[in-house]
C-alpha cells in the first residue's frame, strides 16, 4: 500500500498489511520458530540476503514485519524492526553503529534505564558518552563531539522530567559532526512528532507505552529515516560500508542502499547474534494497540491538560511541569514540535519534599503506584527512588529529577474522577 500522504488516523489502521482475495483481515499471528523450504537452494538464498522471506523468527517473523511496517509508515521511515522492548530497541540502535572505543553525545534529560544503559553498561563494553543538558547552547553542544563520536541520542519528550528536545538544534549539531541523530520518540508517539521530519535520521520506541496502551505487551522498535547518508563517512561506519564477514561478506550500503542499511544490518547481524526479539501474539496485541493510538492520546493529553492546570493552583503543589502550560519552559518548543499537545504524562513535586510525595501516593485510590506510564489506566510513580534510583543527587539534577518529583501518567479514566481522587489524597496527606 502507498502511504506517504495519508494522515496517521488512516495509517493507524490501513498501513503494514493489505490482505490479499480470501486472506485474513486482521493481521495473522504467525507463531511458529521456523519456516519449511523444499530445497537448501532456496534457503540458502535467504541466508545470503538474496531473497525475502522467513527462516528463523529469532531474526525475522511475518506478524512482527507487518506491525514494523505499520510504525515506519507513521513515522515517515524506510525501514524498521521490532525489538523485545524499548530498551532493546536502544541499544540496538546505539551498537548497531558504535562500539568498544567510540564515543556518542546524549541528552542528560532521558529516561533512567537508558541514562545507565549508557553510562554504565555500554561503558563497560569500551564505549564512552558525554551528557549534555538538552538546554545548552549550540557552542556547547558543539563543544562535546570527538573525534570518535558516532551518534547523538536524546528523547522527544524526557522521561520523567518532561524536557521537550529542540531537535533542530540537535540534528544540526549531529550532522555537522558527520553522525546521526536518535531520537526516542516513545512519549510523544508519531501521532504528535515525527522526528524524521525535523531532521533526526532513526527513532526509537518503547511499543510497551503508548502503543500498546493497555499493559498487556512488552516491545520495542527501531525505525530509519533511510536519508543518512553513510558512505559520505565510511571511516567511521565500516560496519555498515565494508564487508560484514560474519554475513558472508555483504556490505549493507551497497546491496541495500540507504534506505534499508541500517536496519537489515541490524536484524542480519544483531538480532541474529543477541535475540532479543519481540513475540508475534506481542506484536498482535501492538497492533492492535495501533490501531486506536489517534483517539487513545487525544484523550490522554486532554486528561492531563486539565490535571496540569488544576495542579497549577493547588495549594498543596509545589511545582508543575507540563508542556502544554503558558509559562512551561519548554511551552514554545512543544508549540513548535508538538503543536497538537505532547504526551499524558505530568511531573509534579509536593509540597513537604519527598515524603510528603510518597505520603499522598500512598492515599490515592484510582492512581496506582506502577514502573509504568502510557496506558489506559492511571498511574504514578516516584522515580528519586525507583526508576532512578541508582543515581546519585548530582546525576538526578542533570536528569531533572528532583527528590519530591511525582510523574503521574493520566490515563483514559474521567478526568473529573481524577481530579477528584489527587484532591483527596492530597488532603489526606
Amino acid at each position: 500500500m502507498k502511504t506517504p500522504d495519508l494522515r496517521p488516523e488512516t495509517l493507524c489502521i490501513q498501513a503494514g498489511y493489505t490482505p490479499g482475495n480470501g486472506e485474513p483481515r486482521q493481521i495473522p499471528i504467525i507463531q511458529s520458530t521456523t519456516f519449511r523450504y523444499e530445497t537448501s537452494e532456496a534457503m540458502g538464498k535467504l541466508f545470503d540476503l538474496e531473497a525475502d522471506g522467513y527462516f528463523y523468527s529469532r531474526l525475522q517473523n511475518p506478524t512482527c514485519d507487518h506491525v514494523a511496517a505499520k510504525i515506519a509508515a507513521l513515522e515517515g521511515g524506510t525501514a524498521a524492526m521490532l525489538t523485545g522492548s524499548g530498551q532493546a530497541a536502544n541499544f540496538m540502535a546505539m551498537f548497531n553503529i558504535a562500539g568498544c572505543g567510540d564515543h556518542i553525545v546524549s541528552s542528560a534529560s532521558i529516561y533512567g534505564g537508558s541514562y545507565n544503559l549508557f553510562a554504565v553498561t555500554m561503558k563497560r563494553m569500551g564505549l564512552s558518552c558525554t551528557f549534555v543538558d538538552p538546554d545548552c547552547s549550540a557552542e556547547e553542544l558543539n563543544a562535546a563531539f570527538r573525534p570518535n563520536t558516532k551518534a547523538v541520542f536524546g528523547e522527544t519528550i524526557a522521561n520523567p522530567a518532561l524536557t521537550v528536545l529542540d531537535i533542530e538544534k540537535f540534528a544540526a549539531a549531529a550532522h555537522a559532526h558527520g553522525v546521526p541523530l536518535i531520537v526516542d520518540n516513545t512519549f510523544a508517539t508519531p501521532v504528535n512528532c515525527r522526528p524524521l521530519s525535523w531532521g533526526a535520521d532513526i527513532v526509537t520506541h518503547s511499543t510497551t507505552k503508548y502503543m500498546d496502551g493497555h499493559a498487556a505487551a512488552l516491545g520495542g522498535c527501531i525505525v530509519d529515516g533511510g536519508k543518512f547518508d553513510w558512505t559520505k563517512y565510511p571511516e567511521k561506519f565500516p560496519g555498515l560500508c565494508t564487508p560484514d564477514e560474519s554475513y558472508h561478506g555483504v556490505t549493507y550500503t551497497e546491496r541495500f542502499g540507504l534506505g534499508g542499511a541500517f536496519i537489515t544490518k541490524a536484524t542480519a547481524q544483531l538480532m541474529r547474534d543477541l535475540g532479543a526479539v519481540q513475540s508475534p501474539h506481542n506484536a498482535f496485541l501492538t497492533n492492535l494497540g495501533l490501531e486506536s493510538l489517534p483517539v487513545r492520546v487525544r484523550q490522554h493529553c486532554a486528561n492531563a491538560q486539565r490535571i496540569a492546570e488544576h495542579l497549577q493552583g493547588h495549594e498543596k503543589i509545589a511545582w508543575v511541569k507540563y508542556c502544554g502550560l503558558p509559562g512551561d519552559r519548554y511551552y514554545e518548543l512543544a508549540q513548535k514540535y508538538l503543536p497538537n499537545g505532547s504526551c499524558g504524562v505530568i511531573s509534579f513535586g509536593v509540597k513537604g519534599g519527598r515524603t510528603a510525595a510518597e505520603r499522598f501516593m500512598s492515599h490515592l485510590k484510582l492512581a496506582s503506584i506502577e514502573t509504568h506510564v502510557a496506558d489506559a489506566r492511571t498511574c504514578c510513580l516516584h522515580p528519586a527512588s525507583t526508576t532512578h534510583r541508582q543515581m546519585n543527587d548530582s546525576e538526578l539534577a542533570a536528569a531533572g529529577v528532583s527528590p519530591d518529583l511525582v510523574r503521574l501518567s493520566c490515563g483514559l479514566e474521567n478526568a473529573d474522577d481524577l481530579i477528584a481522587d489527587l484532591d483527596q489524597a492530597l488532603a489526606a496527606e
